[in-house]
């Protein structure tokens, strides 16, 4: 049987967003008090697993959460921009429920296709940086383990492509909670099972 490599791929944790915007790319969203409790969880959890490299999106959130995990294996965190959040066309605008982004008609083409979607980075596209990243990380690994710090979208859209599954969905429905793992076990270049655990679940 072919070598086990293990690649973690951690969603960050809480970020400190009083205002409520999609922060998206925007520099200077960190962690909230919360969330640094979480990165704190997720680092308990990977604690004594044969990890050689951490790995986080550029993105202060990240970083962040990424920085306890590197602590408990004495490695120092590095960056790799295919790990980066989404692009999204509603950044710096708050976009809940009720909020104008979504109402006002100036922006209503931005939404016309949600298969792609016309609102932000193309799905194929961040399964593909995505998949780039894991190749390189799990290469690092090559029989041990690695861990890979990123968003909620990107880990998402990664988790689909990987198993097979269409791209498109419902948000609603993502299986990705804040400083959760998913893990992709490999056995040389197969992917042979994926892992879920929310180790900072409430």
């Amino acid at each position: 049987m072919a070598e086990q490599t293990r690649v973690h791929v951690v969603r960050h944790g809480e970020v400190y967003n009083p205002s409520g915007v999609l922060y998206g790319r925007l520099p200077g969203f960190h962690l909230s008090d919360r969330g640094r409790d979480q990165a704190a969880a997720v680092a308990d959890a990977l604690a004594g697993r044969d990890i050689v490299a951490v790995v986080a999106s550029p993105l202060q959130r990240a970083q962040e959460t990424a920085a306890p995990i590197a602590a408990k294996h004495d490695v120092a965190v590095d960056t790799d921009h295919d790990l980066i959040e989404s692009a999204n066309f509603f950044e710096g605008r708050r976009v809940g429920p009720g909020d104008g982004a979504w109402r006002d008609p100036r922006f209503w083409w931005q939404l016309r296709n949600p298969f792609t979607p016309s609102w932000g980075e193309p799905y194929a596209e961040i399964a593909a940086r995505m998949t780039t990243a894991v190749d390189k990380a799990r290469a690092r690994a090559a029989g041990g383990e690695v861990v890979c710090v990123s968003h909620q979208l990107p880990v998402w859209t990664l988790r689909l492509h990987l198993t097979g599954k269409r791209l498109w969905h419902d948000p609603r429905r993502r299986e990705c909670g804040l400083c959760s793992i998913t893990t992709l076990v490999y056995e040389g270049d197969r992917l042979v099972t994926v892992e879920y655990a929310e180790p900072a679940a409430p």
